[in-house]
């Protein structure tokens, strides 16, 4: 019974957020802070398929073919070198956020609108002295689809000294192209 219950709120989540950039915003990362704990890197195709109608189709192609990409060379090596993006790619921090609060969203036209996002992340108990918690901001750019807004891309704006940097669709076409 609570699985039909929590498939149901899947389901009705993207009818949701199609016409608030905000809401779009907290129904991705409502299923983001479930799935990157299950996995670190480019997701896997069964998260892919979790967070498929959160993100805009360029987004969902360009996390296909990185994925693509990264198996190509995986067999191609087979499994010598790690993956080429590890840790969390939809953060700042490798760890990933474990909460979230969207913040301010501007739309530059009626096509995009970004969105500033608090994020903080609480090390699990046990995690030992050196994992600490942490607070950062990132931004989220989403894209107007005729389904609603959708996650478009991810600006990495916390500037750690070993977080992500740039862009996520930066890292993604990074992986495409090192094995097309």
């Amino acid at each position: 019974m609570l699985r039909l219950v929590f498939a149901l709120l899947l389901l009705a989540s993207p009818a949701l957020a199609a016409g608030d950039p905000a809401d779009a915003v907290n129904a991705f990362y409502g299923v983001y802070t479930g799935q990157h704990a299950q996995g670190q890197g480019i997701p896997d195709a069964t998260v892919r398929l979790r967070l498929q109608p959160y993100l805009s189709p360029r987004l969902n192609k360009q996390l296909a073919d990185a994925a693509s990409a990264q198996a190509k060379l995986t067999a191609k090596v087979r499994n010598a070198v790690p993956p080429v993006l590890e840790g969390d790619i939809f953060s700042s921090l490798f760890e990933g956020a474990t909460a979230w609060k969207v913040g301010a969203c501007q739309q530059s036209d009626a096509k995009t609108a970004r969105c500033s996002v608090a994020l903080s992340y609480v090390p699990p108990p046990g995690a030992g002295a050196k994992a600490k918690p942490a607070n950062w901001t990132d931004t989220v750019v989403l894209a107007a689809t005729p389904q609603g807004w959708k996650v478009d891309d991810v600006v990495y704006d916390a500037g750690f000294a070993f977080g992500n940097t740039g862009r996520l669709s930066e890292m993604l076409g990074m992986v495409i192209a090192s094995n097309p």
